[in-house]
């Protein structure tokens, strides 16, 4: 499939943000999202479903990308871009025989052994992560680490590899340096609601060119 990592990645999240995924994809795509996952942990499914259906439709007119975090059942119903997996969701490969060869997969991974098994699998991309402590998860893996970052990525070869947790102005360079083709960002672009499209286009400036 077509498929390349955008240099950021933006994850919306009605808890941190305190608004709608509509609203968020509203405001990452004014400023430059070309790819966006949305991630719920909070609301009803009815009320995910009718809210990611019209976040899919408004991207869609911008030929942006959404992707469902956890959610097959949506993604699937939806008709969405992809999904992304964590160790504990429906298998990559079930997932792949579901959404057929043009889905975009991602897979989550917290340790290198993780990283060297997910590279066989039937994925588009493997997030590694936290890297940095991080606030916007209940359930918190062990901090990986940028040490940690470089040697997945030295692992895996040239794998597509998405670094999360974290991830600021202060640190974001130094995850580039180790390896990461993409940084996932949920806190440091979707916490102050009316900074979004501000905070989206000033860590797009940070992206390698």
């Amino acid at each position: 499939m077509n498929f390349e990592l955008p240099g950021i990645y933006p994850i919306t999240d009605t808890l941190v943000s305190g608004i709608s995924h509509v609203e968020q994809v509203e405001k990452l795509i004014a400023g430059g999202a070309e790819i966006i996952q949305l991630r719920e942990k909070q609301l009803s499914s009815l009320d995910f479903f009718n809210d990611a259906e019209n976040a899919i439709r408004i991207a869609r007119k911008h030929g942006v990308r959404v992707i469902i975090n956890d959610r097959v059942d949506i993604a699937l119903a939806l008709n969405a871009d992809g999904v992304h997996l964590g160790q504990d969701d429906l298998p990559p490969d079930a997932a792949r025989a579901i959404f057929g060869k043009n889905a975009v997969i991602g897979f989550s991974t917290h340790t290198l052994e993780q990283a060297i098994k997910a590279v066989k699998l039937p994925i588009d991309y493997i997030a590694v992560g936290p890297i940095f402590e991080t606030h916007t998860k209940q359930k918190q893996d062990a901090v990986v680490s940028i040490e940690g970052l470089r040697q997945m990525r030295n692992a895996i070869g040239d794998f597509p590899l998405v670094a999360i947790g974290g991830i600021n102005a202060r640190n974001i360079l130094s995850i580039f340096a180790a390896g990461a083709d993409s940084a996932a960002m949920v806190g440091a672009v979707v916490a102050d609601a009316s900074m979004i499209e501000k905070r989206m286009a000033e860590f797009l400036a940070f992206c390698p060119s």
